[in-house]
C-alpha cells in the first residue's frame, strides 16, 4: 500500500511539474511575445503567423491544438503511451492557456512589462521562459508538442541534441512569416521592412530558446558519483537500495594509515536526488566520509540509454 502511495505521488507530482511548465511557456508567449508581434519557432510559431494574418480570428491556441493532433497520433506508436499521456495533457492546457492567457493579463502589465521594454528585451525574457517551461516539461517526459516531438523522436535513436534539432525547423519557420501578411493588434498591416526586423528577432528567439532547453535538460539528468566510507555500511546500503531506489556496489578496501580493512559504498545517482541521499547517509552515520564527483554520462538501466545508429551494409560487387 505504502509503495502505492509513493507511485501515486510520483505520477501527480510529475502532472503538476509539467503544468508548471506549460504555465511559464503560455506565460512567455501571451505577456512578451504576442503583443509584440513576434515569431517563434514550432507549431506556436506557425500558429502565431496565422492568427497575425487573420487578424486574431484564428487564434494561437486553435492552430496549436490541431497541428499537434496529427503529431501526438505518431508519438503515440513511437513514443509510447507514458509520452503521450503527459503530452495530450501539455498539449490540451497550452492550447487553452494560449486562447485564454491573452485576455486575461491587464494591458497596463503588457504595455509596462512588453512594450515599454522593446522588442528585444521581450524576446528574452519571452525565450526564457518558452525555454524554460519546455525544459521541465521534457524532463518530466512529456512535451510542449510539435517540432519537440519530432525532436524527441529523433532523440530517441539518436544522440542529437533536441535543442539543436529544434532550432533548425524553427529557422524554416520563422522565414516563412516573410511570405504571409501580418498584422498588429490595432489591424493595422505591418510594413515589409518591421517583418525583417521581426524575423531577426524571431532568430534571436529561437537561439535563447534552444540555448536555455539544452542546459535545462543537461543541468537535470547530470549524474554524480558518490564513495561513502562508514561502519555503519551496511544499514546505509539498504537505506539507498530499498528507499531511494538507487544501486549501491560494494568495494573492499583498506586505510592505509590504520592498516584496517574497510567497505566502500559506489553509487551513481542524479544531481537532484543528492541532497536527499546526503541527507540519508548523515541520518544514519554524522561521521560517514563522502566524495562526490559529477561524471560526463553514466548509461544503463536507470539512466541514459546508448543509442547506436543501424549501419546497413552494401552488397559489394563480385570481382570477375
Amino acid at each position: 500500500m505504502a509503495q502505492i502511495k509513493k507511485n501515486a505521488w510520483i505520477i501527480v507530482k510529475e502532472y503538476m511539474l509539467v503544468a508548471l511548465g506549460i504555465l511559464l511557456y503560455v506565460t512567455g508567449w501571451s505577456l512578451f511575445l504576442i503583443p509584440n508581434n513576434l515569431v517563434g519557432g514550432g507549431v506556436s510559431g506557425v500558429a502565431a503567423i496565422i492568427q497575425y494574418a487573420t487578424k486574431g480570428f484564428i487564434k494561437i491556441g486553435t492552430t496549436y491544438f490541431v497541428v499537434n493532433a496529427v503529431l501526438l497520433i505518431i508519438a503515440l506508436f513511437v513514443l509510447g503511451k507514458g509520452f503521450g499521456g503527459k503530452t495530450v495533457f501539455a498539449v490540451i492546457l497550452a492550447s487553452v492557456g494560449l486562447n485564454v492567457l491573452q485576455g486575461l493579463i491587464p494591458h497596463e502589465i503588457i504595455r509596462t512589462l512588453a512594450i515599454e521594454n522593446g522588442k528585444l528585451m521581450s524576446t528574452i525574457m519571452g525565450g526564457i521562459l518558452v525555454g524554460v517551461g519546455i525544459g521541465m516539461t521534457i524532463s518530466q517526459g512529456g512535451s510542449t508538442g510539435g517540432t519537440d516531438i519530432i525532436a524527441l523522436i529523433v532523440n530517441k535513436y539518436r544522440n542529437v541534441s533536441p535543442g539543436r534539432m529544434i532550432l533548425w525547423m524553427d529557422v524554416v519557420i520563422i522565414l516563412s512569416s516573410l511570405l504571409v501578411p501580418s498584422y498588429d493588434a490595432d489591424g493595422g498591416l505591418l510594413p515589409w521592412t518591421e517583418k525583417i526586423t521581426t524575423v531577426v528577432y524571431g532568430f534571436i528567439l529561437v537561439v535563447v530558446n534552444s540555448t536555455v532547453l539544452d542546459l535545462y535538460i543537461s543541468g537535470s539528468r547530470q549524474s554524480v558519483q558518490l564513495f561513502i566510507l562508514s561502519h555503519k555500511y551496511a544499514e546505509i546500503a539498504e537505506e539507498i537500495t530499498h528507499n531511494l531506489h538507487r544501486g549501491v556496489t560494494v568495494l573492499d578496501g583498506k586505510g592505509w594509515y590504520t592498516q584496517q580493512n574497510t567497505e566502500v559504498l559506489m553509487v551513481l545517482t542524479r544531481k537532484s536526488d543528492l541532497s536527499i541521499l546526503l541527507r540519508t547517509v548523515k541520518t544514519i552515520d554524522p561521521d560517514a566520509f563522502l566524495s562526490v564527483s559529477s561524471v560526463t554520462g553514466v548509461y544503463g538501466k536507470g539512466f541514459d540509454q546508448i543509442k547506436e545508429k543501424v549501419k546497413v551494409k552494401k552488397d559489394l560487387p563480385k570481382e570477375s
